[in-house]
């Protein structure tokens, strides 16, 4: 069993949502807090810690494991919330899930074939999102640059919302209704249409190393929710890139909202996502 714990993705999220004001560009100095919480964190476990330069003085952080040169798994999450929300959800559970993978994968220390790159990323909300000031953007582009052999990049995008209310799940198109599951109690694999393989294989890694129903799509990128985060960024640079999404808005009635607080996720099912991925981002 994949040694995840709980009580710290629970501390993680607790502190994001604590912070007053909350974490968005709005109010600099929180957002300064939560990134100076998750370079304390990275810095813990390892020397290999980078500051990306983003504008207006922020920074991506970046922690690697493994191999200097060679193949790289990305695994991603956005650090800063909407307006004032204190966004337990969206974002601070998957931050807590990047943590978290890392600092198992320091304390398990497993032979990797390729290098893994934690990444903490600003500035995937609006007003930047789908700008080039999106943190995501310059390290996709700087990847590009540089020539980096990316096999694949993880998104983790809003981790921590499940409900076993029937009819709780919606979708953006009916026909979608006959495939999936009524009851918002999964977490997804969200690809683009010709990353079939690539969706598939990380939906079989999760699938086999935790306890939750892992679904997939692989969809056209303008399909509502699709590239709703930083993974469109790799797509632009035409690599293998997938969201892991509780599907947001589609279940989470809390989206965007002040009421994205620490009390409405399920941390239980958020640990196996976070198992599941720590498999998916080993094995790939």
């Amino acid at each position: 069993m994949i040694p995840i714990q709980q009580n710290r993705l629970y501390a993680d999220v607790q502190y994001l949502t604590t912070l007053q004001p909350p974490r968005s560009i709005g109010y600099p100095a929180s957002l300064k807090k939560a990134e100076s919480y998750i370079e304390a964190q990275f810095c813990q476990l390892s020397g290999r810690v980078q500051k990306q330069p983003l504008h207006q003085g922020f920074h991506n952080l970046i922690l690697s494991y493994g191999p200097e040169e060679g193949e790289r798994v990305i695994v991603g999450a956005h650090y800063d919330v909407c307006g004032d929300t204190p966004g337990a959800d969206d974002n601070a559970s998957a931050v807590a899930g990047l943590l978290e993978l890392a600092r198992v994968v320091h304390e398990e220390k497993p032979e990797t074939k390729h290098r893994i790159d934690f990444v903490a990323f600003n500035f995937e909300e609006p007003p930047y999102f789908a700008t080039e000031k999106m943190g995501s953007a310059v390290h996709a582009q700087a990847m590009k640059k540089d020539k980096v052999n990316v096999k694949l990049m993880i998104c983790l995008e809003m981790i921590g919302y499940f409900t076993d209310k029937p009819n709780s799940q919606e979708y953006q198109h009916e026909s979608l209704k006959k495939l999936y599951p009524t009851t918002g109690n999964f977490i997804v694999v969200v690809g683009k249409m010709g990353q079939e393989r690539t969706v598939q294989r990380v939906q079989q890694f999760m699938k086999e190393h935790s306890r939750v129903d892992v679904q997939s799509i692989a969809a056209p990128p303008d399909l509502s929710g699709v590239g709703l985060s930083d993974h469109r960024n790799y797509w632009a640079q035409g690599y293998q890139a997938v969201m892991i999404n509780d599907t947001s808005f589609l279940r989470n009635p809390h989206y965007h909202q002040k009421s994205d607080t620490l009390e409405t996720l399920d941390f239980a099912r958020m640990t196996e996502v976070v198992r599941g991925v720590y498999a998916a981002m080993l094995n790939f």
